[in-house]
Order: structure tokens, then C-alpha cells, then sequence
């Protein structure tokens, strides 16, 4: 009897071992499955993984590197809060590729410029230009001014020449000057032949009283001007009234600047216009619109105004570039207009886009595309697409689409974006069928 209690005592304790072994059994496997399910969810929230070597891959599943082998990690939080459209460089790359950014400003109506700026250069004004012409007939023995340029001051003597109708007419005077008491007609008609000739009375009385005839005569300007043409020669034969020099008085000259047709309404005759020009920085000079032309070039479609300029101390030269801007309240439509550096604009056919810097304390940047106005310089107006005051790429733009396209983001040439890794996987045979790439190795591609 004894024996029996004791042996349904051990049946107890072993049905009881058993039991309890079961349970912790069983919580072991729960927990594992708890472990595994979560490690599982774990990776499965994980949806892009990268390189710790090459962070411009992005694959949406783990595995290794498509370029160098290693075994792909998670993307952080950071990273996965990223746009896909935004392009992430470091300062360091930065620096390296020497990108620098701007910021849109108004051009047209900001308080800083507060007008149109308009390009072109410095002309002569042709209604003070004039032709030194020859004063009588003959053939050029020395000519004083050869050169483009010279100076010819009125009363200055410009030539000599040898005419035979002036030798006839010299002694014609002396004749006359033994009879002019009695034919006083005779001696005044000589007198008024020559003076039309333009001999100075100075010069008349010298040949009475020396009582000689001057072979080689000299002869004086009666104009004032630069030389734009010299359109004689020494040895030349020349009539009465031949044009020798043509002149050009540069105490005013005009600027010539070019107008868009969107910018005609803002612009009349007599508005005042200040000058820049790259020979004198700093330096401003003011004059008035004095004529618009009524025809537009159709070539640039653009409007020459002329400027008229006083030129004190002969500073500004025919032939200077300038820029003029023309003060106004406000553009012809009544909308603030902007202007970015052509620098910053890449074309895709039809397309013209520029990149953003998205974060202003990061180097972190989006395609954006806009829409172009008219050229003006090295700017382009900018009629949708960018606000004053964002700031955009202006030097190092096809660095920063590179990086877009190596990260597989928006850019010039892919304005749709794609996974640039995966792309790199497709072609190097990761994601292929087995048939087409049997023994493909991952770890093995270049």
C-alpha cells in the first residue's frame, strides 16, 4: 500500500514536470515567433536601403551594393523623410564642384533698381556730324590730317594744293589792283572770286601786297570736329566743293539702347535716363530719350532709343558699351518682374529649368521649371515659376543635375526621376531572370 502511494506520488510530480516543461516551452516559442515576427516587421517597415559606401544608392529591399559589393542598410529616419525629388550634397562636394546660389530679386520694380535697365553703346550724334569740304579746285600737294581720330580745329590749315584756277584768279587781282580806280567793278568782282573760294581777307591782302602769285595754296578748315573718314589723299585732284574729311562734334553724343517691345509703354521722349559704363565704374551720367524708333528689328525684337548725352571733357567715346536704366513707377502690365543669370537655366528642349535650394541651412536642392521671357544681357526675365526672394543655383547647375541623375531624382534629362540604383541593377543583371543571367553574383559586378 505503501508502494502504491508512492508511485502515484511520482506519477504526480512527473505529470507536473511535464507540464510545467510544456509551458515554458511554450513561452519560449512565443517568445521567438514575438522576436521574429517583430524583427520581421522590422525589416519589412524598412523600404529604402542604402550604402554606407555609395549613399546615392536607394533599393527598396536588402541586399548588396550594385556597385561595390557590400551588404546594403537601412535608410535613417532622415533620410526617408527626404523628398525623392530632392538632391542632398555635402558642403564638402559643394565646395569641391564650386557651386554657388543667388537670390531671385525683382529687377524691375525692387527700390534698389526701381527701373528698366536696358543695354548698348555710344554713338556719334549724326546731327552734329559735317564734311570739310575743298574750297576750290586742284590737285593736293600735302595733306595735314591723315588719321581717323585727329582733331580739326576751325582755322586750321588742312592742305595744299596746286590749282590753276587760283593762280589765274592771283594774278587777275593784281591786274585789277593797277585799274581799280578806274574800273572799281572789275577789282571788286576779283576780290569776291576769291572770297568765294573762301580765301580769307588776310589772305587776299597778303597776295596785294606782296604783289606775288602762290603756286601751292594753302588751304584752312572752317569747321570744327573729330575725323571719322579722311576720303582724300595727297596727290588727289579735287573740284570746288569735293568733301575731304568727314567731322563730328563729340561735345554730345548719343547712346543707343536697345528696348523690348513689353517695355515701349513705360518709355517717352524726355524721361531721364542714367548711363553706366564699364570704364568708369561708380560713375553715373545723365541725359534724356530724345528719339524712338517707330520701327522694331525684327531680327531682335527690340526698339532703338536714342539718348542724348552731353560729352564734357570728351570722357564718353563712340563705340563704349553702356547700360541706361530708365526710372518708372511701374511695368507696362503693372507686375513685378524678375531676372535670373542665363547661368543658372539649363534647356531641355522645350523645357528650361532651374534648381532650388529647398532648405535654407542645408545644401539640399529640387528641379523646378519655368518659364523664360525676353534676353536681356547675361539675364533672362522669368514669367512663372520662381517667387523673389527663393534662392536658386547660379554656377555649378550641371554639377547639381549630375548628382540628380546619379541619385535618380529629377533632371535635365529625366524630368520623371527614377531609382538610378535600381536602374544600375536592371542593367548589371541583379533583378534579371535566372536564364538570362544564371550565374550572376552581385558581389562580383564591378
Amino acid at each position: 500500500m505503501k508502494n502504491i502511494k508512492i508511485y502515484l506520488i511520482g506519477l504526480v510530480l512527473l505529470a507536473a514536470g511535464i507540464f510545467i516543461g510544456k509551458q515554458i516551452d511554450g513561452n519560449h516559442s512565443r517568445n521567438d515567433t514575438a522576436t521574429e515576427n517583430k524583427a520581421e516587421k522590422q525589416v519589412n517597415k524598412v523600404e529604402h536601403w542604402t550604402c554606407s559606401m555609395h549613399p546615392q544608392i536607394d533599393l527598396p529591399e536588402p541586399g548588396q551594393c550594385p556597385i561595390c559589393g557590400m551588404d546594403l542598410i537601412p535608410k535613417t529616419d532622415d533620410n526617408q523623410s527626404q523628398s525623392k525629388q530632392i538632391i542632398k550634397l555635402t558642403s564638402n562636394a559643394m565646395a569641391l564642384a564650386n557651386i554657388e546660389t543667388i537670390t531671385v530679386g525683382e529687377d524691375a520694380l525692387t527700390a534698389e533698381n526701381n527701373g528698366i535697365r536696358l543695354s548698348g553703346k555710344i554713338a556719334v550724334n549724326t546731327s552734329l556730324t559735317s564734311v570739310q569740304a575743298a574750297h576750290f579746285g586742284g590737285r593736293i600737294e600735302k595733306l595735314y590730317y591723315q588719321s581717323e581720330g585727329d582733331l580739326i580745329r576751325k582755322g586750321n590749315k588742312i592742305a595744299l594744293l596746286y590749282s590753276p584756277e587760283l593762280v589765274t584768279a592771283q594774278n587777275e587781282l593784281l591786274e585789277a589792283m593797277y585799274v581799280k580806280n578806274e574800273q572799281p567793278e572789275l577789282y571788286n568782282a576779283v576780290r569776291n572770286k576769291l572770297k568765294n573760294w573762301k580765301l580769307s581777307e588776310k589772305q587776299i591782302q597778303q597776295i596785294e601786297n606782296t604783289k606775288k602769285v602762290i603756286t601751292n595754296f594753302p588751304m584752312y578748315a572752317d569747321k570744327n570736329g573729330y575725323v571719322l573718314k579722311v576720303l582724300v589723299e595727297n596727290g588727289n585732284h579735287v573740284k570746288e566743293g569735293t568733301p575731304m574729311f568727314q567731322l563730328a562734334d563729340l561735345r554730345k553724343v548719343w547712346a543707343v539702347l536697345d528696348v523690348y517691345e513689353k517695355d515701349l509703354p513705360n518709355i517717352r521722349q524726355g524721361q531721364k535716363v542714367e548711363i553706366t559704363l564699364n570704364a568708369y565704374p561708380g560713375k553715373t551720367f545723365e541725359g534724356t530719350v530724345g528719339f524712338i524708333d517707330p520701327v522694331v528689328n525684327e531680327k531682335t525684337r527690340t526698339v532703338q532709343v536714342r539718348v542724348d548725352l552731353p560729352n564734357k571733357n570728351n570722357l564718353l567715346k563712340p563705340g563704349m558699351l553702356a547700360e541706361g536704366k530708365i526710372k518708372v513707377n511701374k511695368t507696362a502690365s503693372g507686375k513685378q518682374v524678375i531676372r535670373i543669370p542665363k547661368s543658372a537655366i539649363l534647356w531641355t528642349g522645350k523645357r528650361s529649368v532651374v534648381y532650388v535650394k529647398v532648405s535654407p541651412d542645408k545644401p539640399e536642392f529640387e528641379l523646378r521649371e519655368v518659364e523664360l521671357g525676353v534676353s536681356a544681357g547675361d539675364y533672362y526675365e522669368i514669367l512663372s515659376g520662381l517667387k523673389p526672394g527663393e534662392e536658386i543655383v547660379y554656377k555649378g547647375t550641371f554639377t547639381v543635375d549630375a548628382s540628380a541623375q546619379l541619385q535618380g531624382k529629377k533632371s535635365m534629362m529625366n524630368m520623371q526621376g527614377n531609382e538610378t540604383a535600381a536602374s544600375i541593377h536592371n542593367h548589371r543583371g541583379k533583378q534579371m531572370n535566372d536564364d538570362e543571367m544564371p550565374d550572376a553574383d552581385p558581389s562580383k559586378m564591378p
